[in-house]
C-alpha cells in the first residue's frame, strides 16, 4: 500500500510537503503515514484517492486497478 501511495505521488511529480499541504497535516506526519510508521486515518485515504486519481481500494492493495470508481458528483475536482 505504502509504495502505491508514494509511486502515484512521484508519477504527479509532488513532494512530500506538497502532499502534506494538499492533505493539511504537516510533511512529517505525511512522510510517516508513507513509511508506515502511523495509519493512515481513513478520511485522509479519501482524500488521497482524490488527489491521486484512483480508488481507496487501489490504495490499500485490494485491486489492481488504478482508475477511479466513477465519482459521485459532489466529489468531482
Amino acid at each position: 500500500m505504502l509504495e502505491r501511495i508514494r509511486n502515484l505521488r512521484e508519477d504527479k511529480d509532488l513532494t512530500q510537503k506538497q502532499m502534506a499541504e494538499k492533505l493539511s497535516v504537516a510533511q512529517t506526519t505525511y512522510s510517516d503515514y508513507e513509511l508506515g510508521k502511523l495509519n493512515i486515518p481513513t478520511s485522509i485515504l479519501r482524500q488521497l484517492a482524490l488527489i491521486l486519481e484512483t480508488s481507496v481500494d487501489y490504495l490499500v492493495g485490494l485491486t489492481d486497478e488504478r482508475k477511479p470508481y466513477p465519482r459521485a458528483a459532489n466529489l468531482r475536482q
